[in-house]
């Protein structure tokens, strides 16, 4: 049985998974996550909060939100030490481990000797594959969407990475002949592609366990839109509004605000929401429960969006020409909850959220989000600000888009905004204090949740931001280093947790002691 998501006041830490530290140069399903679990249960702490776990397109920047399916698990994550273990791999194999600069990820690396190592596995691994009942198990379990990803990540192979509406024809459209040779010369490659999504589905699914064994929540990510090039719109190109050759007729963005005079053109294609609700909705309901089952938790990015979202037709520079569209809205989560409760739901309403938004969460009994760093500049009717936060809310000094607090604090606000929060609190603050304020402000609120970044605890500042939206490159690569955290951290952060009414006790009992603890 999973953590209870309505325990009344719980908090946690916000680290995606890649980010953890690691002896081999990225975090991943390995020893380092187990001794993360240690630390925040030393620490009283109820939540871990990650990002999307999809495989990552390194055209795309290894963004977690641009990847190739919203069904697979990224094989970066997959654990080559815990390989070693289980006999697939040998010592020497990971011996030489691409390390990058301290604190950051390689990512051109990671992935070509992941891949090469996720190869090794499958060789060793081939000759008794077809008599492993788990994996053949998993096969038939996973098949309606792991039949699609294996050949399109076989595809992805062969055509050397080459975007799929970039492909000849026949396999770009899907022709009966094109994929039966497609699945007649690479049936290898897409057993491997089975095999790497089988090794990831078990060592995430081990993680769960042992966050269960802590009492702790992990609370993932779901983005509300899929890329363009990713298996989903391969497979399912009547889902989205594309033309007869695959493009986007429109794509996904935002309008221009106060921030972006042209607005944002995301380039997502759009939903073909009628055709959807005409299957009922069974995509996304396969998708949310799938989610469902390797999560505690689900935070629905851009949530607005599944009210009304802004279309832009795909010909246009900018996002300027869009147009509000209405969203499926409720006859979708009528659809999803005979599968998965809105419990386990968390609405993103960050930004500017209209009526009919705040009408359809109360609706579902949704919570939303607050964060701090939008709380300070204005009057006090902010409803960022702490005296205005609701119980039914996840808070938050800043999200994995936002600077780091202190970063935030030194680089981004103005001399306005922070005498409004000195003003606050009724006293001068200083760069090396502000993360520790902002921590103590969210977790003495009402909030039932409270999610710190990693980075605010550590205090770090602005090398250490994980994104900038809107920044093509440079983005996701930075992670915690050996010794991050100690017990002496997870001492401050249980008497905080403690003070604030928020400790998770029951992770303390349960815990396996390990190095990262003494």
């Amino acid at each position: 049985m999973a953590p209870d998501c309505n325990t009344s006041r719980r908090a946690g830490v916000l680290l995606h998974v890649t980010a953890l530290p690691s002896r081999l140069g990225m975090g991943d399903w390995g020893p380092a996550t187990l001794e993360f679990l240690d630390f925040l249960a030393e620490a009283g702490q109820g939540i871990w909060q990650i990002l999307p776990l999809a495989p990552t397109n390194p055209g795309a920047g290894n963004s977690p939100y641009s990847g190739y399916s919203a069904f697979a698990l990224n094989p970066l994550c997959v654990s080559p030490e815990v390989l070693a273990q289980d006999g697939l791999l040998a010592a020497r194999d990971i011996a030489a481990a691409p390390q990058g600069e301290e604190g950051a990820i390689d990512f051109i690396a990671q992935h070509a000797w992941r891949h090469r190592l996720l190869d090794a596995a499958f060789d060793a691994a081939w000759s008794s594959l077809s008599r492993e009942k788990a994996f053949a198990d998993f096969c038939q379990e996973q098949a309606f969407w792991l039949e699609d990803w294996s050949l399109f990540a076989a595809l992805k192979r062969e055509q050397g990475g080459t975007p799929w509406y970039a492909w000849e024809m026949g396999l770009r459209q899907r022709h009966p002949k094109a994929i039966h040779d497609a699945r007649q010369r690479l049936g290898f490659w897409m057993q491997r592609e089975r095999f790497v999504q089988y090794l990831a589905w078990k060592q995430w699914q081990t993680i769960l366990d042992e966050a269960q064994k802590r009492d702790i929540i992990v609370f993932g990510d779901v983005p509300i839109y899929v890329s363009l090039d990713s298996c989903d719109v391969w497979a399912h190109p009547k889902f989205f509004q594309l033309d007869n050759y695959g493009r986007p007729l429109y794509c996904a963005g935002a309008p221009p605000d106060y921030f972006s005079p042209t607005g944002q053109m995301w380039g997502n294609p759009v939903y073909d929401w009628e055709y959807l609700e005409s299957t009922g909705f069974a995509w996304w309901v396969a998708r949310l429960t799938h989610e469902a089952r390797r999560l505690h938790a689900i935070r629905l990015d851009h949530f607005r969006g599944f009210c009304a979202y802004w279309q832009v037709p795909a010909c246009e520079p900018t996002a300027e020409n869009g147009v509000w569209v209405p969203g499926p809205g409720k006859r979708l989560f009528d659809a999803v909850a005979r599968s998965v409760p809105a419990t386990r739901f968390v609405a993103e309403d960050l930004g500017v959220i209209t009526e009919d938004v705040r009408q359809l969460m109360d609706e579902l009994g949704l919570p939303g989000m607050r964060v701090l760093q939008f709380a300070f500049g204005g009057d006090a009717k902010n409803p960022y600000l702490p005296h205005h936060i609701p119980e039914q809310t996840v808070v938050y000094t800043g999200t994995h888009d936002n600077d780091t607090t202190r970063g935030w604090w030194e680089d981004e606000a103005s001399p306005s905004v922070r005498a409004h929060v000195e003003d606050y609190l009724g006293r001068p603050l200083s760069a090396e204090e502000i993360a520790e304020v902002m921590i103590r402000m969210a977790l003495m609120s009402r909030a039932r949740w409270v999610v710190i970044p990693l980075q605010d605890y550590l205090g770090l500042g602005t090398e250490a931001r994980f994104n900038v939206p809107g920044q093509g490159a440079g983005n996701w690569t930075w992670r915690a280093t050996a010794g991050a955290w100690n017990p002496t951290m997870a001492r401050r952060l249980r008497r905080m947790v403690t003070m604030y009414d928020r400790v998770v006790e029951g992770s303390r009992s349960s815990r396996t002691k390990t190095s990262a603890l003494g």
